[in-house]
C-alpha cells in the first residue's frame, strides 16, 4: 500500500508539474523564438506554434522523481543520456540541425545507458533455450534504444498524436510490470505518464504548443528504456515481441516511412506526408478523428501485448498473428479508400453540377 501511495502521489506530482510549468514554456518559447512554422511538405498545422512543451514533461518528470527517489544503479546513466537527449531536442528545435547531428546526440545518450551495463544480453526461446548475443549485444540495444526514440519523433505529426500514443503504450507497460512485480519500470512510467497526460491538456486538438523535438526525443528515449529495464529483465522471444507489440503504431509507422523513402531513392531524414496520420486524413477524416482512430489502434495492440504476455506458447502465436493480419488489412483499407477518394467526389461534383444546371433551364 506504501508503495501505491508512493507512486500516485509521484503521478500526481508530475501532472500538476506538468500543467503549470506549460503556459510559462510557451511564453519561453516565443521569448525565444522556439516556434514552428509552417512546412506544407511535412506539416498540417497552417500558423506559428511555439515549441518546448516538451520541457514542460521534462519538468514534470523531474518533479515526481525527485519525490520518489527510486534507488537503483542504472539511473545515473539513464538521467545523463535523458540530459543529453533534452538538449540535442532543444537545439533541434531552436536551431533545426542537421539530422546527423541529431543522430549523434542520441547515439551518445544510448552508449552512456548501454556502458552502465543495460543491454540485451539473450534471449530465451521455448524448447530451445536460451541463445546469447555476445557482442552484439552492444549494437541490438544501441539500435533498440535509438530506434523507438526516432519512431516516437517521427509520429509527432498531429495535435496530441505522439502524446496519445505513448501515454498508452506507458499505461499497458505499467499493467504488465504490475502483472510481473516489476518495480522500477512502474515507478519510471508512472513519471513519464503524469507528464504526457498533463501536457495532452494543452496539446490535443486544437493545440495551444507542440512539445517539440525536446518533448518527442525524450518520450522515445525514455520510452526505450523502461522498455529494457523491464521487458527484457529475464528475455524470452515473447517478451522480445512484447514492446514491439506495445509499440506497434511508432515502429511500424517509421518502417514503412523508412522502406518508403529507400524504395523512392530518398534521404531517410527526408520530409513527406504518407504517414498513417497522413492517409487518414487524405481519405476525408478529421484532425481530431484521426487521432482517435490511430489511439484506438495503439490501445488494441497495447492490450494485445497484455494478453500476449499471459498466454500459452501456442496461444501466444495465434494472437501474434491475428493481431499483426488486423494491422495489415486496415492499412490496406486506408490505402484503397484513400485510391478512390479522388473519383468518387469528383462523381459527387459532377451529380451536384447537373442538378444545379437542369434546375437553372
Amino acid at each position: 500500500m506504501d508503495i501505491l501511495n508512493s507512486y500516485t502521489f509521484a503521478f500526481l506530482i508530475s501532472v500538476c508539474v506538468t500543467i503549470l510549468s506549460t503556459p510559462l514554456m510557451k511564453q519561453l518559447a516565443f521569448k525565444l523564438n522556439v516556434v514552428d512554422k509552417p512546412d506544407h511538405d511535412r506539416k498540417v498545422h497552417d500558423n506559428i506554434m511555439p515549441y518546448m512543451g516538451g520541457g514542460a514533461i521534462i519538468l514534470g518528470f523531474i518533479a515526481g522523481y525527485i519525490y520518489l527517489q527510486p534507488q537503483f544503479q542504472f539511473m545515473t546513466a539513464f538521467l545523463i543520456g535523458a540530459g543529453i537527449i533534452a538538449l540535442t531536442g532543444f537545439l533541434d528545435d531552436k536551431f533545426a540541425i542537421s539530422p546527423k547531428l541529431k543522430l549523434l546526440g542520441q547515439i551518445m545518450a544510448a552508449v552512456i545507458v548501454v556502458s552502465s551495463g543495460i543491454q540485451i544480453e539473450f534471449i530465451r526461446i521455448p524448447m530451445i533455450g536460451e541463445i546469447h548475443f555476445g557482442w552484439l549485444a552492444i549494437p541490438f540495444t544501441l539500435f533498440w534504444i535509438i530506434a523507438i526514440t526516432n519512431a516516437i519523433n517521427l509520429i509527432d505529426g498531429l495535435d496530441g498524436l505522439a502524446t496519445g500514443v505513448s501515454s498508452i503504450a506507458l499505461t499497458s507497460i505499467i499493467i504488465m510490470s504490475a502483472l510481473n512485480n516489476q518495480i522500477l519500470p512502474i515507478g519510471l512510467s508512472v513519471l513519464l505518464l503524469g507528464g504526457t497526460l498533463g501536457f495532452l491538456l494543452f496539446n490535443f486538438n486544437p493545440a495551444k504548443i507542440f512539445m517539440g523535438d525536446t518533448g518527442s526525443l525524450f518520450i522515445g528515449y525514455a520510452l526505450s528504456v523502461i522498455s529494457i529495464l523491464g521487458m527484457f529483465k529475464s528475455i524470452t522471444i515473447f517478451s522480445l515481441i512484447i514492446p514491439i507489440m506495445i509499440l506497434a503504431v511508432p515502429i511500424f509507422d517509421t518502417s514503412f516511412a523508412i522502406i518508403r523513402r529507400l524504395i523512392k531513392k530518398q534521404k531517410i531524414s527526408a520530409p513527406d506526408k504518407s504517414h498513417l496520420h497522413h492517409h487518414l486524413l487524405n481519405i476525408g477524416f478529421s484532425h481530431k478523428t484521426t487521432v482517435l482512430i490511430i489511439y484506438i489502434i495503439s490501445a488494441f495492440f497495447g492490450f494485445s501485448g497484455i494478453v500476449f504476455s499471459r498466454s500459452v506458447l501456442w496461444g501466444s502465436l495465434l494472437f501474434l498473428v491475428l493481431a499483426v493480419i488486423m494491422f495489415q488489412f486496415t492499412m490496406e483499407i486506408i490505402d484503397v479508400l484513400n485510391k478512390r477518394r479522388k473519383p468518387i467526389l469528383n462523381t459527387v461534383k459532377k451529380v451536384i453540377l447537373n442538378q444545379s444546371s437542369s434546375r437553372g433551364k
